[in-house]
């Protein structure tokens, strides 16, 4: 691997000086695909298309044209995210063989800025899972230790970055799906705030809480690959207006001066050890690093859990009631009626804990059940929602860790449910508070897998979580 190592933005600096072509770049990720195709990462790779687009973004290039912010570097979509002519699964038998029609926003503005688009990435299904063990191709494993998952449900997502087969990917984020792979796979992560980047083409799962992000190597990288995808779009009135800042300006700036807030409430008895010790060590040096560390409260943060697992399951069951065998995916050969129909499809196309979810969802919905469960949950949606903006009142970010232990085993929570929703326990809060929040790597547990260690911001001020994360990465690179 002779390029693969670089980061995003020295691969650019490489590619605009002459030194590397796109081509050659396309090149060496396939090659790397091929060497690691063990990890089960990806679904689908375009390596004639994306040969082709990275000459035409060599030629221009040569030809002195601007070719974009991102100009000929190979990137992942998660299989989740439309791009035209090429299949998007969500990882299901559902829509093992559907072609996109049409290109998502986020995709369209990669292309815009020069990216070569090369694979789409594994995942859980329809993006429902923790492990990335729920997908209908088969369950992605951890390049830290292909013994253990790499998170889900963005797991393909992170594992394709931290493997070095590409330079960045995009995942989406409904409850932890960016953040807890990137922790488990130790990759930098962000579920930016509702809103700031468009979900037109994306494949709903929980529609007031997905959000695309980027998951890279470093946190720079990070930076300019959401200074790409963010922006209003008129074909999705989720999308904020509100100004995208340059995430990259300010992020050299350190923290000195700066208020960071740590709630009682994520560091409870769920901590493994390591995890512990290594966020007390990160809260030290911020400290050490001239950040005023500050206290505050989250009393309703363990309702969020329950919350979350009521609203996503009932939208989740509202947005796939469109999967019925009629107009496109799966269709059962042999039914009676069109009631047989839809039960056969459904019944042959979607797994185990997608049709758990969506029974879960249904049954919030019903009547008799809808004020007791779902009514409740958007209640105590907004108390959560009110305590974290009365705490970063106090404060310009919040710390916690970005889950409660390391990467666990392949298989180790596959038959316990409970145990496997309790994974997000720390990262569906932000969804729920549709704040942004990023996750970046901040040491390793005695098995050497890395530990995330999560940031949490105001409203669409994502630029001052990229300046606090680097200020960490960048003191600690030697550690990596």
């Amino acid at each position: 691997m002779k390029y693969l190592d670089y980061s995003l933005t020295e691969i650019i600096d490489l590619l605009n000086s002459g030194q590397v072509t796109s081509q050659e770049l396309v090149r060496e990720c396939f090659d790397r695909i091929k060497e690691t195709q063990d990890l089960n990462a990806l679904n689908s790779t375009y390596f004639d298309e994306a040969m082709k687009r990275a000459g035409e973004i060599d030629a221009a290039r040569a030809r002195g044209e601007n070719v974009g912010a991102l100009g000929g570097v190979p990137v992942v979509l998660k299989d989740n995210i439309n791009y035209l002519g090429t299949r998007t699964t969500c990882a299901s038998k559902f829509l093992e063989n559907f072609v996109s029609p049409y290109t998502a926003t986020c995709a369209s503005k990669l292309h815009d800025a020069g990216a070569v688009i090369i694979a789409k990435a594994n995942m859980d299904e329809f993006a429902m899972g923790s492990s990335n063990e729920n997908s209908a191709f088969g369950a992605v494993r951890n390049p830290v230790d292909t013994s253990r998952v790499p998170g889900g449900s963005s797991g393909g997502s992170a594992c394709t970055v931290a493997a070095r087969q590409c330079f960045a990917s995009l995942g989406t984020d409904t409850g932890g799906s960016i953040r807890e792979p990137a922790s488990f796979c130790g990759v930098v992560g962000i579920k930016p705030t509702y809103g700031r980047v468009s979900r037109y083409g994306v494949v709903a799962f929980a529609s007031s809480l997905d959000q695309v992000g980027p998951l890279t190597r470093t946190v720079k990288d990070n930076a300019l690959m959401l200074n790409v995808i963010a922006g209003a779009d008129d074909m999705d009135m989720t999308a904020s207006k509100v100004a995208v800042p340059d995430y990259l300006a300010d992020i050299d700036k350190g923290v000195k001066g700066l208020k960071i807030g740590v709630a009682k409430q994520f560091f409870s008895d769920k901590l493994s050890g390591d995890v512990r010790t290594a966020l007390e060590q990160a809260i030290e040096w911020y400290k050490e690093a001239g950040a005023e560390i500050v206290t505050v409260d989250l009393p309703s943060l363990d309702t969020a859990l329950a919350v979350y697992y009521v609203i996503s399951s009932a939208e989740a069951a509202s947005n796939l009631a469109r999967f019925d065998g009629v107009k496109y995916g799966v269709r059962a050969e042999n039914y009676a009626d069109v009631v047989d129909l839809y039960f056969k499809s459904r019944t042959q196309g979607f797994g185990k804990e997608v049709k758990r979810r969506i029974m879960l969802g249904n049954y919030v919905l019903s009547s008799g059940y809808y004020d007791a469960f779902y009514r409740k949950a958007k209640r105590v949606q907004k108390v959560i929602r009110n305590e974290f903006s009365e705490a970063l009142k106090m404060c310009d970010c919040l710390i916690s860790p970005t889950t409660a232990t390391t990467a666990f085993k392949l298989g180790e929570k596959s038959g316990d449910h409970v145990a496997m929703y309790l994974t997000d326990i720390f990262t569906v809060p932000v969804n729920i508070a549709s704040v942004p929040a990023i996750s970046l790597p901040c040491g390793k547990d005695g098995q050497g897998l890395p530990i995330g260690m999560q940031l949490i911001g105001k409203h669409f001020d994502e630029a001052t979580l990229y300046r606090v994360a680097n200020a960490f990465e960048t003191a600690h690179k030697e550690d990596k």
